[in-house]
């Protein structure tokens, strides 16, 4: 038995050498079982191979299948091609249906539970196990009835003449086989009663699960139920308090209700006045506007002849200019004709002179002739050659002085006109000057005016703060033209001409000014459009409005004169500002012009000089 132990090879062969020796029905039931075990454990093996290892443990023949486990896997299949043809071979009597019939099921039982968690695994196991022992302990108890019985025959049969080597060898075979099952009969017992204790520890342990399980479900369903209840509350708790915030809303809205009606009542009130008052307003808009009528006629006389005073103005500033101008030139003429006459006494004088020298000349060229012949061809050879070169070089600087006199004359009228176009363009602005001072004075008178206007009135809106800003925005801008004005007036006395060594610097100050003043300009012209169009808006919105026309009537018509003013203004600086620009051109020219002057007086001076010598 120790060899067979020792190698399961050896074990098998014997095993099926015995089954093809005996019939099949002379084999116990354990064999039966220990090789259907062996085949479902094959299956495992080849299968399942990691998941036999769990289940070794609880079976008596452990030792012998962790040996075949370690068999390659070719003779593996050789032994459970074996133990089918050995369980094909015949049915077996030994073991009833009844009894053993469910070893198959078991043994599939085994081997789907494999597949489940090991938790289960190991739960369901020692169930089985535990009615494996019961079914054992039962195979065990007819196996010792059939070992009595078998006993008992031995006891009858036993003759040494009948006995025979066949009956002692299976005699043999059967102490062995009795030997192994008593011995598997004692671990049987141990695991037995093992797993009794076993079973018991977990029959508590499921009871003990099976009441917690039950606590926890009463107390889930509580649970459930209180969260329903708090759920339920949580709602209703949300629908009071939006039930009493709509309350407060209602009772809010109530309050509200009340002041709307007494604040109804005030509007209509309100109205009522308004409506007396739009009728008085209406009444005294009829008569206002047979005013505005006459006053329109009358205004537009005075604009017609304060623009008939204004030309008749400039015509006599410009008599007056054409007056100075001409006194100027009589007075210049008389002055060159004093000049005149002094050179044209000079010249006489000169001539006189000359006649009585070519008298004499000619006298004395009588007396001498024939003594002065060769003197007079020495003297002809001499002095030509000296003074010939001294006439001719006279001469052409005669031409070129005369030439450049030509041109600074010329550049003198030129230089005289665009003196006299500035001097009327100063006067012309002088003029606008005076006029836009007055302008300005009445349009103050005006302001003041609608200002007391304004103040008599109860009620001031916000339409007529919008007009006294814009107003006033245009008397500052009219102020700043006024200042503009004074400034460029210091310019055009400034670019009187006057030779200092400082003129470049002052024209390219004039310059800068009148770079700033161009951007001033465009800020003016937008400015004056930005307020041209708040003014429009201004009168569509107050021709809406019923009360108050008059005063608004009359502001529109202030403001449309204080633009006409504006652009008139803004005319007269762009005129202005051209005739800066001549004004600059002009000094550059008389700066340039006087050291030109200066240079034709000194020529002058010198060639007089020659002559006088010659």
């Amino acid at each position: 038995t120790s060899g067979v132990v020792a190698n399961p090879g050896l074990f098998f062969l014997c095993f099926l050498h015995l089954a093809h020796c005996c019939d099949v029905p002379t084999l116990s039931p354990v064999l039966i079982f220990f090789v259907l075990f062996l085949f479902c454990f094959f299956g495992l093996l080849i299968n399942h191979q990691p998941k036999c290892h769990n289940y070794m443990i609880f079976f008596p023949f452990s030792e012998h299948i962790q040996q075949i486990m370690t068999l390659e896997e070719s003779v593996q299949h050789v032994v459970m091609t074996a133990i089918q043809e050995l369980l094909t071979k015949g049915p077996v009597e030994a073991g009833t249906p009844e009894t053993y019939g469910d070893f198959d099921s078991q043994s599939r039982k085994y081997y789907f539970l494999s597949e489940e968690t090991d938790d289960r695994d190991y739960t369901h196991l020692r169930c089985l196990c535990v009615i494996q022992v019961s079914v054992l302990m039962e195979e065990k108890s007819s196996l010792q009835v059939e070992l009595q019985s078998l006993r008992e025959r031995l006891n009858r049969c036993e003759t040494p003449d009948v006995s025979s080597t066949i009956t002692n060898k299976k005699l043999l075979l059967l102490q062995s086989q009795m030997e192994q099952l008593q011995e598997e009969n004692y671990r049987l017992d141990s695991s037995r009663d093992d797993l009794r204790v076993r079973a018991d520890v977990l029959e508590r342990e499921v009871t003990d699960l099976q009441l917690r399980n039950e606590e926890l479900t009463s107390l889930a369903q509580e649970a459930q139920s209180l969260k329903d209840e708090m759920d339920i509350l949580r709602h209703s708790s949300d629908r009071v308090s939006r039930l009493e915030a709509m309350v407060e809303t209602y009772k809010r809205k109530l309050e509200d209700l009340g002041d709307l009606r007494r604040q109804v009542r005030l509007l209509e009130e309100r109205n009522h006045v308004y409506m007396q008052r739009t009728c008085e307003l209406e009444e005294e808009l009829r008569r206002a506007n047979a005013i505005r009528s006459q006053l329109d006629t009358y205004k537009r006389q005075a604009h017609e002849m304060s623009a008939k005073h204004s030309a008749e103005a400039m015509k006599a500033e410009k008599w007056q200019f054409e007056y100075k101008n001409l006194n100027d030139k009589y007075e210049t003429l008389l002055k060159e004709r004093e000049k005149l006459m002094g050179e044209r006494d000079a010249l006489r004088e000169t001539t006189e002179e000359l006649t009585c020298a070519q008298v004499q000349q000619q006298c004395l060229t009588d007396s001498l002739s024939a003594e002065s012949g060769a003197a007079g061809s020495l003297a002809a050879e001499i002095m030509p050659t000296e003074l010939r070169d001294t006439v001719v070089r006279l001469q052409q600087e005669n031409k070129t002085l005369c030439v450049q006199e030509s041109s600074y004359r010329h550049r003198l009228e030129e230089l005289q006109t665009q003196l006299e176009d500035s001097q009327r363009s100063q006067n012309t602005l002088e003029t606008q000057n005076r006029l836009s001072q007055q302008q300005i004075s009445e349009l103050s008178a005006q302001v003041e005016e609608l200002q007391r206007a304004l103040q008599e009135q109860d009620s001031k809106t916000e339409g007529s703060s919008l007009l006294k800003k814009k107003l006033e925005e245009h008397l500052e801008k009219l102020h700043e033209a006024h200042s503009d004005l004074q400034r460029k007036r210091e310019v055009i006395d400034d670019l009187e001409p006057h030779v200092d060594s400082n003129m470049a610097k002052k024209i390219d100050e004039l310059q800068e000014i009148l770079k700033k003043k161009d951007e001033d300009m465009r800020r003016m012209e937008d400015r004056y459009k930005r307020y041209v169009e708040k003014a429009r808006t201004v009168s569509i919105d107050y021709t809406h409005t019923h009360t108050q026309t008059a005063v608004y009537v009359v502001l529109m018509m202030m403001i449309s004169r204080s633009s006409l003013c504006v652009q008139h203004d803004f005319e007269r600086t762009r005129s202005r500002h051209d005739q800066e620009e001549k004004l600059i051109i002009s000094a550059w020219y008389n700066m340039v012009r006087k050291p030109q002057e200066h240079a034709v007086r000194c020529c002058r001076k010198s060639f007089i000089q020659n002559t006088k010598h010659i």
